[in-house]
């Protein structure tokens, strides 16, 4: 049986990019296939855990059940593409700064969730953070300081916007 091939374009953390895939790739195995974005992980291919969380035009997929000609002429957001001339974002440093990276596979697609989250709704409570991750697992930790992170990510970036006015 043979693959037929299909030529996909779409942007990529900022970047355009043209790609000859099969058909029935899945947007993960591009990003990481393809592009070897690797922050993005395999974790369940299901669209159960999370870990493979990224933006599709601001709104969180889970890029294993994501066929990626659906990203066709589309933005894509990676892990790697928050971070901005060599420095973390605010939100990928609040991670650090809370303690809320343990073994760091599920991190990735967390950050991700939690980016589109903070982009809709700046001043989340706890309990909406919480909701936001419900498609996110992680096995390392009781999401308490995941939690912490995002809203000391939130905190953060309200200060920045006030300073820069």
């Amino acid at each position: 049986m043979t693959t037929e091939l299909v030529t996909l374009h779409m942007f990529v953390n900022g970047q355009e990019h043209t790609l000859v895939i099969g058909r029935r790739w899945l947007l993960l195995d591009v990003l990481r296939e393809k592009l070897d974005l690797t922050g993005t992980k395999y974790g369940c291919g299901t669209g159960d855990c999370g870990a493979c969380m990224v933006l599709v035009e601001g709104e969180p997929v889970t890029s294993c059940t994501y066929l990626a000609t659906r990203a066709e002429g589309k933005h894509v957001l990676t892990v790697e593409g928050l971070a901005g001339a060599g420095e973390l974002s605010l939100l990928q440093q609040a991670f650090i700064d809370a303690g809320a990276v343990q073994c760091g596979f599920c991190i990735p697609g967390m950050v991700i969730t939690a980016t589109a989250l903070l982009q809709h709704n700046p001043t989340p409570t706890r309990q909406e953070i919480a909701a936001a991750l419900d498609h996110n697992l992680c096995r390392c930790t009781g999401y308490v300081k995941i939690l912490d992170a995002i809203e000391l990510a939130a905190l953060r970036m309200r200060e920045q916007a006030t300073e820069s006015r």
